[in-house]
């Protein structure tokens, strides 16, 4: 795989999938890209520039811990960027990772061109999901078998009281079948350190961040799933309208992975955009 130095000095792998215009992919988690795939099959409009975030895939772990925080991993990109010798980037982001690309995005507007937040997570930006709010959506699945066991752990989650992490998983797809099954035991994060300290004090300045996108010249497309717990299409709107051009496209049936719950949905709704 190929690398490129971070500024300080840490070897950071990214892999090259497909051809066409690069579009960089920064993933959740923090975790390697590898469950990300090929996006559906996007791949087969643009060259997509997987990075492995530091400390997992194959980037090599940093002397200083406190350099997994968010927003040091924002001039990590921009490495990537200079490396790549692009003047401006296309940049898609997923879950966590979107709160990096908002970062990116507010600290160097001028090196965008596009940029693609998916399943977003508001955290950059200090909006807060209500409880009631993954109550109303986890809801809306009430027909399937899993849902009692799995309303239950998040009812517990939710009230402080503890509850199984593992029982609220099938909220997260769209279907809880064999293959979310087997991408649910893929994607999860081995580097635990990584993510303990993504949101360490200071990782955030969500007025900062939110008065510079209030003038971002970028445009921006959020996909949200329909029943995605995680990043549910109520929050998903209200960031948007922190953004003078955003447009929201909630994908129906999709939860927190839409590439994978409707491959050509997604793949069509994104292009689109990419190509305005």
């Amino acid at each position: 795989m190929p690398t490129f130095p971070a500024p300080d000095g840490v070897r950071l792998a990214y892999r090259a999938i497909g051809d066409g215009q690069p579009l960089v992919c920064l993933p959740g988690g923090p975790t390697a890209a590898c469950y990300l795939g090929d996006l559906g099959g996007l791949s087969q409009h643009r060259q997509l520039i997987m990075v492995d975030p530091r400390g997992t895939g194959e980037s090599a772990l940093p002397e200083d811990a406190s350099s997994y925080r968010c927003d040091r991993l924002v001039d990590d990109v921009e490495a990537l960027r200079e490396h790549l010798g692009l003047p401006r980037i296309d940049l898609l982001s997923h879950s966590a990772g979107t709160n990096i690309a908002t970062g990116y995005v507010a600290r160097y507007p001028k090196n965008v061109n596009r940029l693609v937040l998916v399943g977003p997570s508001p955290r950059a930006v200090g909006l807060a999901i209500t409880a009631d709010t993954r109550r109303e959506l986890a809801r809306l699945r009430a027909n399937e078998p899993w849902f009692p066991a799995a309303f239950a752990a998040l009812e517990a989650i939710t009230d402080g009281k503890g509850g199984d992490w593992e029982a609220i998983a099938p909220f997260f797809w769209g279907r809880w079948d064999a293959a979310a099954r087997r991408h649910h035991a893929a994607s999860q994060p081995t580097n635990e350190e990584a993510v303990a300290l993504f949101a360490a004090d200071g990782a955030f300045q969500p007025e900062s961040t939110r008065a510079a996108l209030a003038d971002c010249p970028v445009p921006v497309l959020l996909v949200a799933g329909e029943f995605d717990l995680n990043s549910p299409p109520r929050s998903a709107a209200e960031f948007a309208a922190l953004f003078p051009d955003a447009r929201l496209v909630v994908q129906p049936g999709a939860g927190h992975y839409p590439w994978l719950d409707e491959a050509d949905r997604f793949v069509s709704s994104t292009t689109a955009f990419l190509k305005e």
